[in-house]
């Protein structure tokens, strides 16, 4: 017999009806909930009203408390060749009755008036009289402020300590000792010193030669992170045709001179060349022909070519004898220096400031290079005279200067043995380290 079909719910037991009266209520709930939820949140929204209420500024010295104060505006003025203090103060529109104030201040008047070209001078503009303050450097270590304080001008010093840093470098010739020093990273200043200190022995312009080489401590001045100059040569040696030449420095009586390893001061008695990097052009040669005259004349002294304008040396210590106008060597100086030995420098451009009888020192400037009288260029006609004979002044031979004896000897040691460690460590070829 066919039975029909059971409806699915009757199919369902006791524990189906549980769970399925436990999920309707738990619908019903969730339905009443959200909305009241829903209200309670519009609620929140409700709209306020404002009141403006008015609240006095802090003062500005509390309102930027704890913050750096506004930079001061320094205006810098450059000084240009022939420009005086009175110009630049009258061309700001300050009037001369401020500068004179300032040139009153005890040891101001010295550096403000000897202005030179380059010089920075900083002004600070404003205040009754149109000038708050005025700065400038007194020299490389210290600046001044000439600031206004109740009418007048006080002087207020700033230090600057000066740094000297110890630099070496080493390097070998391939052309010329410029070239050489400025691939090694050194300064004109510390070339030109290096070989004024080796010129009594070397003859830069001839006595080079490729594979000569070098090796020098010198010195650097910085000021706050900034390099202002070189400092001079401390040391170096010069190894020149397979000879080795060290000079070190050493300062004795307050002056600092220059020794070899044994204490014998490298400066001789008489400079072998009084021009510096200049070009033999003509020898010593008792049978020359005259250039201009055409005729066989012994030429008793050496040429040195060069510009015009270069600056010729006293090649020793001495006194004026002559300073003038002489025959074919046109403007001339002679030197005596004493025991008989006289030197001439001829065919000067112009003489330099040391008049007849005036005592003048080794290096001093005594002219600069020309072609007056009999020349066919510019040049320097040098000649070495002993007891009125005509000497070859690349060969003549000089007396050499006594060596250092006893404490002095000891103190010299003691001080340049740094240096001389340090020389002897430089290797090979390398640039300027720093």
């Amino acid at each position: 017999m066919h039975q029909p079909a059971r409806s699915p719910l009757s199919r369902w037991t006791h524990r189906h009806w549980l769970l399925a009266s436990l999920l309707a209520f738990s619908a019903a709930l969730v339905v009443t909930i959200i909305p009241g939820l829903a209200n309670a949140t519009r609620g929140t929204q409700a709209t306020h009203d404002f009141t403006t209420i008015e609240l006095p500024l802090p003062a500005a010295t509390e309102l930027f408390a704890g913050e750096a104060p506004a930079a001061e505006h320094w205006l810098p003025v450059t000084i240009e060749s022939g420009q005086t203090l009175g110009g630049v103060f009258a061309e700001l529109g300050l009037p001369a009755s401020l500068m004179y104030q300032a040139l009153e201040v005890p040891g101001m008047r010295e550096p403000l008036v000897r202005l030179r070209a380059g010089a920075v001078l900083e002004f600070q503009l404003g205040g009754e009289d149109g000038l708050q303050a005025l700065r400038f450097e007194r020299d490389e270590a210290a600046k001044v402020e000439l600031r206004r304080e109740d009418g007048k001008f006080v002087a207020h010093v700033i230090e600057r300590p000066l740094e000297r840093r110890v630099m070496t470098a080493t390097g070998e010739i391939t052309s010329s000792l410029y070239a050489a020093g400025q691939q090694a990273g050194l300064s004109d200043a510390v070339i030109n010193q290096m070989a004024n200190a080796f010129s009594y022995d070397i003859d830069f312009t001839q006595d080079l030669r490729t594979g000569d080489s070098f090796k020098v401590i010198y010195e650097e001045i910085w000021r706050e992170g900034e390099r202002l100059r070189s400092g001079g040569v401390v040391a170096a040696s010069f190894t020149n045709r397979g000879k080795e030449f060290t000079a070190v420095r050493w300062e004795r009586n307050g002056k600092a001179e220059y020794f070899d390893l044994e204490g014998r001061p490298l400066k001789k008695s008489f400079m072998r060349m009084p021009i510096e990097f200049a070009r033999i052009s003509s020898r010593f040669n008792p049978n020359r022909k005259h250039p201009v005259l055409g005729t066989t004349r012994a030429h008793r002294g050496v040429d040195y070519a060069a510009a015009t304008g270069t600056p010729i040396m006293a090649a020793g210590d001495g006194r004026v004898s002559f300073a003038g106008w002489q025959n074919g060597y046109g403007r001339t100086v002679i030197i005596d220096h004493g025991n008989g030995t006289t030197t001439l420098y001829g065919h000067m451009s112009r003489l330099g400031k040391y008049k007849v009888g005036q005592r003048v020192q080794q290096g001093a400037i005594i002219g600069y290079v020309g072609s007056t009288g009999l020349a066919t260029g510019p040049h320097l006609h040098y000649e070495f005279r002993v007891k009125g004979v005509h000497r070859d002044p690349l060969t003549v031979t000089f007396p050499k200067p006594e060596p250092l004896n006893g404490s002095e000897m000891v103190a010299f040691r003691a001080a340049t043995a740094p240096a001389v460690a340090r020389l002897q460590q430089l290797g090979g070829k390398q640039l300027a380290s720093r």
